[in-house]
Formats: structure tokens, sequence, C-alpha cells
């Protein structure tokens, strides 16, 4: 019977009933049949059926066992599996669940693991995996928050630990914060200007939801945060985010974050809130701007005066973000925007359009579309109308613009009040 078992199988694969022989066996076997010795010959010499003998005599020489491979219901959804995977960051019970709902098969978790292995090794690779990339001076700066439980006074106080790094020098400015709002954003990317003396081409950023609203992983749509894209207006700088679920590519401000953690935060207790900020400004100035920097081989403040500071656009003595106010007002039909109670002119011909109106520095700037068609000093009081003649020009009917207008005096008294006392019959002194 064991000389049939081996028909109709597959070249090089050895069947469960047959005799698996060694590979000298194997070896003789083939030298017997280079001296002309017939497979039932060798068969009978060797003890196993003529059938093995063939297989081996023509597969020319010894082959291992291999398992038959079944087929499993996984095979044909191989790209299928591999895309959901990767969509959902190598969650395998999701792709369990889609699996179900979408092809009706129904597999175990574990089965899904099994076949997501190979993948979830490829995932783990190219979440570790970073290009590293230099920007020329001035180019970029990169912003993150840093989380950290410090002893200040005697109490462990959650601080959260803005760290802001330049792209080229590495220079690093630190600030710490009660909190990660977008208030705290905003303060410590000033404070990181006014600290540099400078503004770069742009910040990238991490997708916090006080700044970024929605980034699409796959198609890298980003959609910034409207107050966001105000402060980044008002400072000329462009917003970049990194890509979803690779804060890698933010590598310069990471590892600026884990040097703030290990070296200027470990290991410190703090007498006040003050006390933590003074030690901070000591770190940067002593510590972090004269280390010689790993990658560069140079210190980060020699670095950054000779080729960065040179680059950065200076600040100009803007006033911090927050105290500018950007409104949106209706130009109403004496050709003015309310502010605060006060009315401020516009050209006539913009009746009836949208405006949008910055209050900042003791001016009021009135823009449409982008161009400045008004700018006022900013008043104190209400009740008042700042009006410029020329944007009352061409008006019909109107050869100067309405005049100010001036609240009318009290009424006087018509009658003495010796006349009313005479009436009641009392004195009203």
């Amino acid at each position: 019977m064991a000389m049939f078992e081996g028909q109709g199988s597959p070249r090089g694969v050895v069947p469960r009933g047959d005799v698996m022989l060694t590979p000298d066996e194997v070896s003789a076997m083939v030298r017997l049949h280079e001296l002309g010795w017939g497979l039932k010959r060798i068969a009978g010499e060797l003890g196993c059926s003529r059938n093995t003998v063939k297989r081996y005599i023509e597969a020319g020489g010894w082959v291992a066992y291999r398992k038959p491979r079944r087929r499993r219901r996984l095979d044909d959804l191989g790209g299928w599996l591999a895309e959901r995977f990767r969509q959902h960051r190598g969650n395998c019970e999701v792709v369990r669940q889609d699996l179900a709902r979408e092809h009706g098969i129904a597999v175990s978790l574990r089965t899904i693991e099994r076949a997501m292995a190979p993948l979830r090794q490829a995932l783990r690779a190219e979440a570790r995996a970073c290009v590293r990339f230099e920007t020329p001076p001035g180019k970029q700066l990169q912003i993150d928050f840093g989380e950290r439980r410090i002893v200040i006074g005697d109490e462990a106080m959650r601080v959260y630990l803005f760290v802001a790094t330049l792209g080229y020098s590495r220079r690093i400015f630190v600030r710490a914060f009660r909190h990660e709002r977008q208030a705290a954003w905003f303060d410590g990317m000033e404070g990181a200007f006014r600290h540099f003396g400078g503004v770069p081409q742009e910040v990238l950023l991490d997708n916090a939801r006080a700044l970024v609203e929605h980034h699409d992983p796959t198609t890298r749509e980003v959609r910034f945060n409207e107050r966001l894209l105000a402060f980044t207006r008002y400072w000329g700088v462009r917003p970049r985010a990194c890509a979803p679920y690779r804060a890698r590519t933010k590598g310069k401000d990471e590892r600026g974050v884990g040097y703030v953690k290990k070296n200027a935060i470990a290991g410190h207790r703090f007498a006040s809130w003050a006390a933590l900020e003074a030690h901070l400004d000591w770190w940067m100035r002593e510590i972090a701007d004269l280390h010689e920097h790993g990658t560069t081989g140079e210190a980060p403040r020699l670095r950054f005066e000779r080729d960065e500071a040179p680059a950065l656009r200076p600040p100009d003595g803007r006033p911090p973000f927050r105290q500018i106010r950007e409104l949106t007002r209706r130009v109403q039909a004496d050709c003015t925007v309310e502010v605060d109670g006060n009315s401020y002119s516009v050209p006539w011909r913009f009746i009836g359009e949208s405006v949008e109106v910055v209050v900042a520095d003791g001016k009021v700037g009135i823009r449409h579309a982008g161009a400045e068609i008004a700018l006022h000093a900013e008043t104190i009081g209400r009740r008042q109308r700042i009006v410029e003649a020329a944007h009352f020009h061409g008006v019909a009917g109107a050869a100067r613009p309405v005049a100010a207008i001036t609240p009318a005096p009290e009424p006087a008294l018509l009658r003495p009040l010796a006349e009313y006392e005479r009436l009641v019959g009392g004195d009203w002194s």
C-alpha cells in the first residue's frame, strides 16, 4: 500500500504515510541510480517504496518534509486587512468588527492578531523610523508641551512645560504654565519670539486640539483653529502640523522636551512658582545655550548668534496678540461702525458691507477683503463719533460729513422758583 501513497503528491512534498529518508540515504540512492540500478532494486535495498525512490531521483536529492498548507478564510483578504490595520493604527479588535460587518466573516480576535503579526512589526518600524532633515537659519521653530509633576513649596503640582526649539541652531526656550490651553500656546510662542529676538518663517506644531481642528492622516488635509490662524497672521508666520501619530517628525523639539525634563527639572524642588521660573531662565542661559550639541557639534548659542539671529525677522515692538481684539462689524447707513459704544467712519461705498475691525495699540483698524480701508485713534468714552472727511467725498447731496453729535445742554427752568413758592405757599430754599 505504501508504494501507492506518494502518487499525485506535489514534487518535493513527502506524504504523511511515506518513509522519510535521511540525507545520507538519499545520496546513496542517487549514487546507485547513477550506477545503473533500477528503481525497484534500489527500493528493495533501502527498504522503501518504489515511488519514494522515484520522487527523490526526480528531485535530484534530499528534500525536507513540508506540511501541506490548508486554505484559510482570510487568504483572499490580505490587501483589505492590511489597509484596515493601518487605518485603525493596529487595533485588531476594530479590524475584526469591520470584517464581520463588511464581509460577514466572524473570527476570533486571536485569528486576526496572528494574521496581522507581520504588519504589526512593520507598523512599529514605521513609527520609529524618521528621516533627519536640516532647516536653514530662521526657517522653523518647533513647539510642544511636556507634562511633569514638580514639588513647589510643599505641594506636588502638575506643571506644563512649553518648549520651543529653533530648527537650525537647536537653541531652546522653556516656560512653565499651569495649563495647556490655547492661551498658553500663544504666550509660549510670543515668549520664544522675545527670547530669540526675532520671528521665524514657520512654526511646526503637534495636532493639539487647541490648535488643529482636523488633520486627515491619509490625505494630510489640515484645518487649523481660526484663532491660531489669526495669531499666525498677526506675527507673519506659517503654521505647519506634523503628521498624525508621527510626533517624531517634530524630532528636534521632542528631544528638547525630554532634555528639559531630564536635565532642567529632574530631582529639583522649588520654594515657589517664581523660583521655578528663575531656575528655568538660569538653565537656558547657563546650560542649554552653552552645552555642545550632539548633532551639530557646536553650542546652540554660538550657532544662533553666528548664523540664525540675522535670519530671524525682528518683532518690531508688536504688543502681545492677546491684547489684540479682532471683531466683525457691518457698516451702518451713516458710514460708521460701532466699537465699544463709539462710532468710527469708513468710506461711504462700504455701507452694508461686513468689515474686520482690529483694536490694538491704541488704534482701530478697519479692513475689507484683506485691505485696510480706515485707521483711527482709539477714543476713550462712549457715544462719540470719530470721522474722517475723506470718507464722505462723493456722497450725493452732502457737501460735508455729518458733524459729530454733541449732547444738548440741559433745558433751563422757564420760571423762577419764587413763583412756585407763592403758588404752594412755602419756601423752596
